[in-house]
């Protein structure tokens, strides 16, 4: 049998030699990969660095720059604003009214362009007041009704006014107020048989003395069987009609008492405001305590301003969407009844109610007298509203009624009293402090 050799030797030479190579090139592979990505990364992040100057040459540049587009951004923005501003005071013009009546056009009678022509001051501007020239005063809204203000002002100078006094009620009553003064002779009605004071508070006098042109009614008969509105019912009748008893006798806990509501008064009561007061009965019992009463009437459906006169009281012939053309903080008391729901419009209300305020004097009365509550919602309204006034409540009472149809309703009659500065409540003088500072914040943001 033969022996088999197990020699080696030249196959683990060559593997040796084999595996030296293959280390060395992998060493070599991983070094071109080291510098390959060396090189990379300088070539990303490397960056040539300008000198000096050419920085600063740049800097300006891109700075002239910007602030060339931002003088244009600027520029374009005070355009627009100025732009917005011309057409928002036109369409404040053309709302208001203001310089809107184009006397130019061939219908504006002659006597209306006299009117409201200007007129410069003969020693040109005066130094207290600051004014230039003399301009009469016209309702914003007479422009709207440009065709009634024409034939309002289409009369014969010095001669006999038209007979039209409904034709300025209605002008009143579209806006149109205070109305243009006019050069001509109202028509006179004489006043014959009038009752000396105090006896023509409770008596009738002959109805020759009213005008009854524009009326549908020609005498107190037709006017007191009808219902004029919710506060004057027969209120033309002096002998025999609720008249007489109202403010003196109660009918129902929402019905006040002068006396009462007179013990309320601090300092006393001497002068007061009725707002809508019919036919003025509440001025002629306040004039029987010797406390003179304004009333402000239109003559809606009846001669009320006249009636008013002829018991001796006086009457204003004034709507309530002009303000009071009195001065502030003036009268101890005002009464008013649902003369205050104008339109029903909370807005409007607001303004009315911020005048009432603006004219009665700290410790005054505000005298609410049977407010028709139409609805829940109508009562917690006005009672917010007289709310953030801080007035104290007096006399607040909340009752039914039945009206004519047998339906009830809600009404509210309130006595108030206005307070001082430092009888504020807490809360309406919180309001206040807010108020101001914000005001103030926003003005100061503004002149920046």
């Amino acid at each position: 049998m033969g022996s088999v050799s197990l020699k080696i030797g030249d196959g683990t030479a060559r593997f040796k030699s084999a595996t030296v190579c293959s280390s060395a090139v992998h060493i070599l592979m991983l070094f071109s990969v080291i510098t390959t990505n060396l090189f990379a990364l300088y070539a990303f992040t490397y960056s040539p660095k300008p000198n000096t100057h050419q920085i600063h040459f740049l800097d300006h540049h891109h700075t002239h720059k910007n602030l060339s587009l931002i003088s244009e951004q600027v520029s374009l923005i005070l355009k627009e604003i100025d732009s917005s501003q011309k057409k928002l005071s036109q369409m404040e013009k053309q709302l208001l009214g203001y310089e809107s009546i184009d006397l130019s056009t061939p219908n504006i009678p002659n006597e209306l362009k006299l009117f409201l022509q200007r007129n410069q001051l003969p020693l040109g501007k005066d130094s207290r007041t600051g004014i230039t020239e003399m301009v009469s005063s016209v309702g914003h809204s007479c422009y709207k009704s440009i065709d009634f203000l024409a034939n309002y002002m289409n009369y014969k100078p010095n001669g006999a006014c038209p007979d039209d006094w409904s034709l300025g009620q209605k002008l009143i009553l579209k806006g149109c107020e205070p109305l243009p003064r006019r050069r001509c002779f109202a028509k006179t009605i004489p006043k014959v048989g009038l009752h000396p004071f105090p006896v023509s508070l409770w008596r009738n006098v002959s109805e020759k003395i009213y005008s009854w042109s524009g009326l549908g009614c020609k005498n107190l008969g037709c006017l007191n069987s009808k219902k004029l509105d919710r506060d004057c019912a027969g209120c033309l009748d002096l002998g025999n009609g609720n008249e007489v008893s109202r403010f003196v006798k109660s009918r129902g806990k929402n019905d006040f008492l002068i006396d009462d509501v007179l013990s309320l008064g601090s300092g006393g009561v001497r002068i007061g405001f009725d707002i809508g007061g019919g036919s003025g009965t509440f001025a002629a019992r306040m004039a029987e305590k010797n406390v003179t009463i304004v009333t402000a009437s239109l003559n809606i459906d009846a001669p009320f301003n006249e009636f008013i006169a002829a018991r001796g009281v006086f009457p204003l012939y004034l709507s309530l969407d002009h303000r009071f053309p009195f001065y502030d903080n003036v009268f101890d008391i005002i009464h008013v009844g649902n003369g205050l729901d104008i339109g029903g419009r909370p807005e409007k209300l607001e303004f009315l109610m911020f005048d009432i305020d603006r004219v009665i004097r700290a410790g005054g009365l505000f005298w609410l007298d049977n407010f028709l509550c139409s609805n829940e919602e109508k009562r917690k309204n006005l009672t917010r509203l007289i709310e953030r006034f801080g007035y104290k409540k007096l006399k607040w009472v909340v009752g039914e009624k039945i009206n004519g149809s047998g339906n009830s309703e809600v009404y509210l009659s309130a006595v108030l009293q206005k307070p001082s500065l430092k009888g504020f409540s807490i809360g309406t003088l919180d309001s206040f402090i807010v108020s101001e500072a914000l005001r103030m914040s926003a003005c100061k943001w503004f002149n920046r």
